[in-house]
């Protein structure tokens, strides 16, 4: 049995909706979760392999091998990565900000946007976008991912809503790869050819899932909900490949994670396995 974990949202619609109506093995298992969740499965061997967050590679990189040309990532605007406040990004100095447990990579990058590129020291709190907050102070901000972001999104209550992909993409010139697929080295060292295998379905069901991409989005949008066009928008924006320029997107990220003693030294240089 090879054990599988695959993002719940909607952004590995073109890979997972394809792998759906595809991929009938019974010695295949997918576990669907937010990546927070697949992070510490993986991490504790309740998987094999799975998209994680780009951060749990950096913490951990002695368990890992990132596979090749396979990662959740965007050049510019990604739609579902915000801080939603009620005051402009500058004004966030010393205030409160809510942050989803739902990805360690997203908030890595929020702490490196306002910290390193604003020089900001906001206070953090991490909780439920969508439930009690544990404090008498209302957050000025919120750090939502996924398709809760995609919610307050369309839902319009925060005036100021900040992509943080398209503002490290100002500053770095770099893409940002918020996740990757990653496999443990034991499972490596047990069954390559297995990890090869799936890899290749990956690739071939992400292939067949953005010349599909109209019919996917019928199938996905109303779980936002949103309408076919946005979704169709959102989706053509997400990437997920590994190509040169993410693995040196990867690099700066790490690079930075790893100067604020928040990764691990031996995530450098990546190790990727084809």
């Amino acid at each position: 049995m090879v054990r599988i974990g695959m993002v719940n949202y909607i952004n590995t619609a073109p890979i997972y909706e394809i792998w759906k109506e595809q991929v009938h093995r019974s010695d295949w298992q997918v576990t669907e979760a937010p990546p927070s969740t697949l992070n510490r499965m993986l991490a504790a061997d309740e998987l094999d392999l799975g998209f994680v967050s780009s951060y749990e590679y950096a913490v951990r990189p002695e368990k890992y091998r990132i596979l090749a040309d396979l990662s959740i990532s965007a050049t510019g605007p990604v739609g579902s990565v915000y801080l939603f406040s009620t005051v402009a990004p500058e004004q966030l100095d010393e205030k409160l900000i809510l942050m989803t447990g739902q990805s360690d990579t997203s908030v890595c990058l929020l702490r490196i946007i306002l910290e390193e590129f604003l020089a900001l020291r906001p206070r953090y709190l991490t909780g439920e976008v969508f439930g009690p907050v544990s404090s008498d102070e209302k957050p000025a901000a919120v750090l939502a991912i996924g398709d809760e972001a995609l919610r307050l999104k369309y839902d319009n209550t925060y005036p100021v809503q900040l992509d943080l992909a398209e503002v490290w993409n100002r500053e770095t010139g770099l893409p940002f790869v918020f996740a990757v697929c990653a496999v443990r080295e034991e499972f490596i060292a047990r069954d390559a050819s297995a990890v090869r295998e799936i890899r290749e379905m990956f690739i071939d069901c992400r292939t067949r899932g953005m010349k599909h991409l109209p019919e996917i989005c019928e199938q996905v949008a109303r779980r936002i909900p949103m309408d076919c066009e946005a979704c169709s928008l959102y989706l053509r924006a997400m990437e997920y490949d590994l190509g040169p320029d993410k693995q040196e997107a990867l690099e700066r990220f790490f690079t930075l994670l790893i100067r604020r003693g928040e990764a691990d030294k031996m995530a450098l240089p990546l190790k990727i396995f084809v």
